[in-house]
């Protein structure tokens, strides 16, 4: 059996290489043992089908979240909003456990998960309901649950009895305001606004779901849009490694497209 001769440390985690600069097989399912808890089913499959594969993907994966322009909390929740977004619970589910073992709160957790409206509408205000059922179990907190198939109103008036301070309050005070009113210009803009979660932030979660929906003129709009309120560069960039992850290489192409040519 190979014996690790390298330890290359990649966010949380080390990844064992041989002196062939290959690798270690079983790397990939204790790094995904750390990650979920648990070793998924698509992970041991993977490795009992192509070990090497799973090696590969380990690496890439570990590479795309480990702590740069975007620390790995960033990265996660950012997959949480995305995924929500786009219907694809399952992934949404896997990056909720993430952010909060990074330090996410409950109330960034809600407002990322609010920005997803701004797409995907009242479905993804529902399906965005499993990610913060499963925040409060893996925090621990007691608290009432709402039917998954809430009105956006109903969905967002829940969230605001999560606010914990009179700016978080004022803010939902408005979202709710502009639902009443059927103002949904007013409110997807308000819902871009910052409260808890910068402004920056979710001009980079518009940017990442148009990208991994493969939107290439909706993708450069919203990364010009981003740079207009800060959003560097670099952070653009971590965010198609992380897109590259959720939704495949052809999202890597969206966002490549809209980087600035070094």
């Amino acid at each position: 059996m190979d014996k690790p001769v390298l330890l290359v440390k990649c966010g949380l985690f080390l990844f064992n290489f041989n002196e062939k600069g290959e690798l270690l097989m079983t790397t990939g399912l204790a790094y995904f043992k750390k990650v979920y808890g648990v070793v998924p089913g698509w992970v041991q499959k993977m490795h009992d089908y192509n070990p090497a594969m799973l090696d590969h993907y380990t690496a890439l994966r570990g590479a795309a979240m480990a702590p740069g322009a975007l620390s790995v909390k960033e990265k996660d929740i950012l997959l949480v909003g995305i995924n929500a977004a786009r219907y694809y619970a399952r992934s949404m589910v896997y990056h909720t456990k993430g952010a909060v073992d990074g330090g996410a709160t409950l109330e960034e957790l809600i407002e990322y998960l609010l920005v997803a409206f701004n797409y995907g509408g009242e479905r993804a205000l529902q399906l965005g309901l499993q990610s913060f059922e499963y925040a409060l179990e893996l925090t621990n907190m007691d608290a009432d649950k709402i039917s998954h198939e809430a009105s956006a109103i109903d969905i967002v008036r829940y969230y605001s009895t999560f606010a914990s301070t009179e700016k978080s309050e004022a803010y939902f005070e408005k979202l709710l305001s502009f639902l009443t009113a059927n103002d949904e210009n007013a409110l997807k803009q308000e819902l871009l606004n910052g409260n808890v979660v910068s402004t920056q932030m979710k001009f980079i979660l518009m940017t990442g779901i148009y990208t991994a929906t493969l939107q290439n003129k909706e993708t450069d709009d919203w990364a010009k849009k981003s740079r207009d309120v800060g959003v560097v560069e670099a952070e653009l960039a971590e965010l198609g490694y992380i897109c590259l992850l959720t939704a495949g290489i052809p999202s890597w192409f969206e966002l490549s497209d809209a980087l600035i040519q070094k």
